[in-house]
Order: C-alpha cells, then sequence, then structure tokens
C-alpha cells in the first residue's frame, strides 16, 4: 500500500505519472509509512486503525470470553472473532498493529494475545509482574503498558511488556499515587491514566514510554470520575462515562485532553446514555464506547460513536454480540 497526500491508496493504483508519496513497510518490529523521497519514517500506531474494533471478553451476570468484532465503517451487530482461553472481566485492552492484547484477567496476572485478521482462540502472552483487576491499558508501536489496578490494595505499577515476546512484563515506573478503576489513552509517544479512586479523583498522568520514570501530572479531567472508557486520537485523549459517587452517578460526559498541554479536560459532547463499565476503541477519525451498565445490575450490549473532530452527542453504532460490562477494548 502507498500513501498519497495522507490517502492510504491501493497497490494496483496506477502510480506512475506521481513522484513522492509514502510506502507501507515493515521496519523490523512494527508497519510504518516510509517517504519515497527518503525524508522521513513515520511509525505505524494504533491512532491509524482503519479497519475494526474489539470488545473483548466481560460480565453478563458471569464471566465471558467472547471477543467481539465490529467494522468501524458499517453500524451492525459485532460479530465472533474467536475467545479467550477463559472466561474474564475487570481488565485492559491493548493494541499493536497486528494483535491484540487483554491484561489482568479477572484480576490474575495473565496476558493473553489474539490476531486482529484471524478467528481463533487467544494464546498465552506472559504475565504482568502482579496480579491485578481495573487496571489502564496504553499502546506504543513496540510495547504494551498497563497501570494501576486493584491487588490486595490500590497499585500504582507501570508495568511494560514487548508485542515480539512471551515474558513477564518489567517494572516501568510508578503512578505518583496507587489507584484502580482507572481509564487509559495513548499518545504516539507518551501514556496518560486518567480518573479512577482511591480516593475518587480527577487526575490525568503522564509517562514516557521511552523512559522509566515516575509518572507526572498532566491536568485534570472536568469532574473526578472512576470506571470510565478510554479513547485516543493523534493529538486528543478522551475519558468517556463512568460514575461519581458510591450511589452510581452514571455519567454521560465525553471529557477531551491535548497530549500537548497539561490543562483541564474541556467538554466534547455526551454518550446517548449514561455508561459506566464500558470499554474503549478508537478509529484514525472516531473514537467508541463498548457495552458497560447503566445501574448496578443491568448490563448492555450497545455501541456508541463520536467524531474527534466534532463535539455532538454520540451516535448509535450497532451492537456487541451480547449485553455486558467490563468489556476490553482493542482496535486494528
Amino acid at each position: 500500500m502507498r500513501k498519497i497526500n495522507g490517502v492510504p491508496t491501493e497497490a494496483h493504483t496506477d502510480l506512475s505519472s506521481l513522484t513522492g508519496g509514502e510506502v507501507l513497510k515493515w521496519s523490523g518490529t512494527n508497519m510504518a509509512w516510509e517517504d519515497q523521497d527518503s525524508t522521513g519514517f513515520v511509525p505505524f500506531h494504533f491512532h491509524n486503525a482503519s479497519n475494526s474494533g474489539f470488545g473483548v471478553a466481560g460480565y453478563t451476570g458471569s464471566a465471558s470470553n467472547v471477543i467481539d468484532k465490529f467494522s468501524f465503517t458499517s453500524n451492525t451487530t459485532a460479530s465472533d472473532h474467536g475467545d479467550l482461553t477463559t472466561s474474564y472481566f475487570g481488565y485492559a485492552g491493548n493494541s499493536s498493529s497486528t494483535d491484540g492484547f487483554v491484561a489482568g484477567l479477572s484480576g490474575t496476572n495473565t496476558i493473553e494475545k489474539f490476531s486482529f485478521t484471524s478467528n481463533v482462540t487467544a494464546s498465552d502472552h506472559g504475565d504482568l509482574s502482579q496480579s491485578r483487576a481495573s487496571l489502564a491499558g496504553h499502546s506504543s508501536t513496540s510495547d504494551g503498558y498497563n497501570s494501576g489496578g486493584y491487588t490486595s490494595g490500590d497499585s500504582n505499577v507501570i508495568d511494560k511488556f514487548a508485542w515480539s515476546s512471551n515474558v513477564t512484563a518489567s517494572d516501568h515506573g510508578d503512578l505518583s499515587v496507587a489507584r484502580t478503576a482507572v481509564a487509559g489513552q495513548s499518545s504516539s509517544t507518551h501514556g496518560y491514566t486518567s480518573g479512577g479512586q482511591d480516593p475518587l479523583t480527577n487526575t490525568i498522568e503522564k509517562f514516557a514510554f521511552s523512559s522509566n520514570t515516575t509518572a507526572s501530572d498532566h491536568g485534570d479531567l472536568s469532574q473526578a470520575r472512576r470506571y470510565s472508557s478510554g479513547q485516543s486520537s493523534t493529538d486528543y485523549g478522551f475519558t468517556s462515562g463512568g460514575y461519581t459517587i458510591n450511589d452510581y452517578n452514571i455519567q454521560t460526559t465525553i471529557d477531551k485532553f491535548a497530549w500537548s498541554s497539561n490543562t483541564t479536560a474541556t467538554d466534547h459532547g455526551d454518550l446517548n446514555t449514561a455508561t459506566m463499565y464500558s470499554g474503549g476503541s478508537s478509529s484514525s477519525d472516531y473514537s467508541f464506547v463498548l457495552g458497560g451498565s447503566d445501574s448496578d445490575v443491568s448490563w448492555t450490549d450497545r455501541i456508541d460513536k463520536f467524531a474527534h473532530s466534532s463535539n455532538v452527542t454520540a451516535t448509535d453504532h450497532g451492537d456487541l454480540s451480547a449485553s455486558r460490562a467490563y468489556v476490553a477494548g482493542c482496535q486494528y
């Protein structure tokens, strides 16, 4: 595939009269766009995802092992895309250019991996450094990261694991404060951990993919909340839904914050329905909120969609194959 003026162009297109542009090439560790005139090399990141989102397992009244796949471009019910090895909920999703990963399965240290292009049962991909649930997932071009969560108490650990090898995750620094029920976002260079509890917080923290250090403050959400879903575009992070106090004051709020500045997040519209315990998935132009719950005893199969470029109420984008909460989101 070649990219002309930023637009992917199929290989069979007649390019004989064109110069420059970019070609999708394998760098040795990931896919990347390389300028034909050799002036640059842009690593492939999931912000370029254009095909499908995945809603992985969750809770339906009992734990699920289902991997659902839905098209970014059409509003239909998600299709079956294989299963995890065991039924789980309460974990985080990560995405490489070829595979989805889920970590912290039902409070264990398990990491599982599944292919985006084939419908098969997921395989083992090593372990987190500690067992925990309700953690955040982050993705760089070469590695997955998981931050926070709950084990015998709240965790401040940031773990790092390679897409290319099945080994125990390594330490990659810490959050400044231990917390659980967090949402995760990723720029091309940093991971972000937003919201969560204990105590209930509106804090956004930032850590570099390239160095093992304690995370730093990166502003605040518009309100303190937990069990939100996280989404990412090229320039912004989004935190959607969640709840604010112990009697399940469930939110419709979509917050938006810039990678480039440390400020309070701004309003970016609302979900169709107040939702907590949902999963997040992102294409290059839109983000999606997968499943979740609108009460402590009611699950939903809804997929909501909102544009990165405009502040409007999210629209319906089909359904998961079954109603469930604590869904992990991935994208391809």
